[in-house]
């Protein structure tokens, strides 16, 4: 269970929010809990999440280790400052920062070389959909930005499914519908990495799952863990999420 705080919140509301959360999932120990804040709360979030079983991650990470990359964070940077993973490719960033499937794959190596744990986002805009090309989509965004990782590296990544015109809208995909989102990138892990990849990799749902949706939605066979945006800005919302 993902929870992604978007540009939201500085180091002391961070704080405030771990004080408030952590004793809500101490005792959770069905799922892995991350929550990626703003660069700038990496150090707090890490600091209020010691000795619990929250890890942290960064919304993004530059698909080089150093160099003259103004306004990017590298994967040594975001390890030092204690980061487990990073979100890699949220359809924001496709949507206004240029992000390509070129990138995502330069930025998921990166990850993984750096030791973070990448959750690399896929989904189709609403005119993708509404035309019938969600499939031609998923399987083009596979193909170019994750189907170029060794099987070694492809056994270390998180997939996350977000529908584009479920993010923000308060529009849910049904479970239905999500599920068979899924199931259309599970296949795609199987034709190219193989039966046992497809069975263990870990594909999140994200799009307006709230409290109330989430149950239904987790109850899906191909949907493994949710990617939470606004519901995990709320302590006691983004908890009986995670303990759904």
């Amino acid at each position: 269970m993902a929870g992604n705080w978007k540009m939201y919140k500085t180091p002391a509301e961070t704080q405030t929010f771990f004080e408030k959360f952590r004793p809500l999932v101490e005792k959770s120990e069905h799922c892995e809990i991350v929550i990626c804040p703003p660069f700038t709360n990496l150090a707090a979030a890490v600091d209020a999440a010691k000795g619990s079983p929250i890890q942290v991650g960064a919304q993004n990470v530059a698909w080089a280790k150093e160099g003259a990359f103004t306004g990017e964070i590298s994967g040594p940077m975001l390890k030092a400052v204690g980061a487990s993973h990073a979100i890699i490719s949220h359809s924001e960033r496709r949507q206004y920062f240029g992000e390509t499937d070129e990138t995502v794959l330069k930025r998921t190596q990166a990850a993984l070389e750096f030791g973070l744990t990448p959750i690399v986002c896929v989904g189709e805009r609403l005119e993708e959909r509404e035309s019938g090309n969600t499939e031609t989509v998923l399987v083009s965004q596979f193909q170019k930005g994750i189907a170029g990782l060794s099987e070694q590296q492809f056994a270390k990544i998180v997939i996350a499914y977000e529908p584009v015109w479920a993010i923000g809208t308060g529009k849910t995909a049904t479970p239905e519908i999500a599920a068979d989102a899924h199931k259309v990138i599970r296949a795609q892990v199987r034709e190219k990495f193989g039966k046992d990849a497809a069975d263990a990799v870990r594909i999140l749902y994200g799009g307006s799952v709230k409290p109330d949706n989430v149950k239904s939605l987790m109850a899906q066979p191909d949907i493994d863990g949710s990617l939470v945006g606004g519901a995990a800005l709320d302590p006691v919302s983004f908890a009986s999420i995670v303990n759904f």
